[in-house]
């Protein structure tokens, strides 16, 4: 019980520290509110000797003084008690109406100072623009939201195949697939995230869909399209941070390849190559708007990360919107490339790290300005097995000096896995994200 009551002590003492923290807000208030409360006092005080009610002051300062033996003590240190003991009462009245407020909005008063504390750390944290689509980018974002508050998701809709590919074809709306993944890695509620990417595996009609796209496709469908529902969104699902489609209109990726075949809509590519590689890939139609909020997201970034994730179905398409190019060669911000850790059977193959930064560039105009690669070898069996489908490990064998140069080689691995780690990916671009030059 002693132990209990220890720990109980030191949750109370580290609680009132968090209060005490800078940023928190906390301070200035308090001493203001002493401040004012002190001030109030020498109101009354005066108040009371100089105006009608003269008798009574008296009688309370003489009352004060019975309790206060001047053999012991001063008289006036009965005063500073009545006046330490007012101001205590008075703190304490505001502490239980505040947890009386917080309880009423479902938050226990337990946790306000750690949401207050976590909620100001995060606010202070930088802004960093994501670009690209799939498992790679809300693998990041997992990652990111423990380090920061101020992340905007920038994501390629131009999927056509699954649920995605279903939802475009029967309500003319852009792929929600890899918003929902997003949108899930960002949330605050662990059961909201959990729901988003349920899916459904039977029932006519739903079955194939996850929760997380029908739920975008409604509030597509009740707003009148996604930009007019993003406030509703980013609202019911507790983001941390801010998760945009590259555009609210619907667009067809078109590749075309070295054979001189051209191939039409992303579901084809892996399924129709064959030997061919993609010379380039454009959106059709290709004058697509791009919302206001993520041109103002680019603008006001501290850094612009592309990927991780497929080279030309997950990031290329987001650069191809014509807006969100332009801001992104315009933006001084520094712009780093994570390059995806294996080829891609059906839409890299053959293609090295360089002929991935050559293929950004060429469809961007701009050169990354840091590559950050991973370092750390998969496990045998899992090469093994990624080999057997196709895929190979990307590095800088065979890079030119000024790749090299431009390169962040750091173990980014999943413990036992061919997929990146969030948390170390995460701190990677934390910290090993250079300053682009000016002008």
């Amino acid at each position: 019980m002693r132990g209990d009551m220890v720990q109980r002590g030191q949750q109370v003492t580290r609680r009132a520290r968090m209060w005490m923290s800078p940023g928190l807000g906390v301070k200035r208030w308090l001493l203001l509110f002493v401040v004012c409360t002190l001030v109030g006092a020498v109101g009354v005080l005066h108040f009371t000797w100089t105006g009608p009610l003269h008798f009574v002051a008296t009688r309370w300062i003489l009352w004060v003084n019975h309790l206060v033996s001047p053999e012991v003590m001063p008289l006036y240190t009965g005063g500073m008690a009545l006046m330490v003991l007012s101001l205590l009462g008075a703190l304490w009245s505001i502490m239980m109406l505040s947890r009386s407020v917080l309880r009423g909005t479902g938050t226990a008063p337990e946790q306000a100072v750690d949401l207050m504390y976590q909620r100001r750390h995060l606010a202070r944290g930088p802004r960093i623009v994501a670009v690209g689509g799939g498992t790679g980018l809300s693998n990041l974002l997992s990652g990111l939201r423990v380090h920061t508050g101020n992340t905007t998701a920038i994501v390629a809709v131009s999927d056509d195949g699954g649920s995605s590919g279903r939802l475009r074809a029967s309500l003319d709306m852009i792929a929600p697939g890899d918003l929902t993944d997003c949108y899930a890695a960002l949330s605050d509620s662990p059961v909201m995230a959990r729901l988003l990417l349920h899916r459904f595996e039977r029932g006519d009609g739903i079955q194939g869909h996850t929760f997380g796209n029908l739920l975008l496709a409604t509030l597509s469908e009740e707003e009148g399209g996604l930009s007019e529902a993003m406030l509703d969104i980013h609202e019911v699902l507790r983001i941390r941070g801010r998760v945009y489609p590259a555009t609210t209109q619907p667009a067809t990726l078109v590749a075309r390849l070295n054979d001189g075949r051209t191939l039409r809509g992303e579901s084809r590519f892996a399924a129709e190559m064959g030997e061919a590689q993609i010379q380039h890939v454009q959106l059709d139609p290709p004058a697509l708007p791009a919302l206001p909020e993520v041109l103002h997201a680019i603008r006001e970034a501290d850094q612009i990360v592309l990927g991780p994730g497929s080279l030309y179905t997950s990031i290329i398409p987001a650069l191809l919107v014509p807006e969100i190019a332009r801001e992104l060669r315009a933006s001084p911000a520094p712009l780093i490339y994570v390059a995806s850790l294996m080829t891609e059977p059906g839409e890299t193959d053959g293609l090295s790290l360089e002929d991935h930064v050559q293929a950004i560039t060429r469809h961007l105009g701009r050169l990354p300005d840091c590559v950050l690669v991973n370092s750390a070898v998969p496990p045998r069996d899992v090469v093994a097995r990624y080999a057997e489908g196709g895929a190979h490990l990307l590095n800088l064998t065979g890079a030119t000096r000024e790749l090299r140069g431009r390169a962040v080689v750091l173990p980014l691995l999943q413990p036992g896995q061919a997929r990146h780690d969030p948390a170390a990916l995460a701190q990677a671009l934390l910290h090993a994200a250079p300053r682009r030059d000016q002008g």
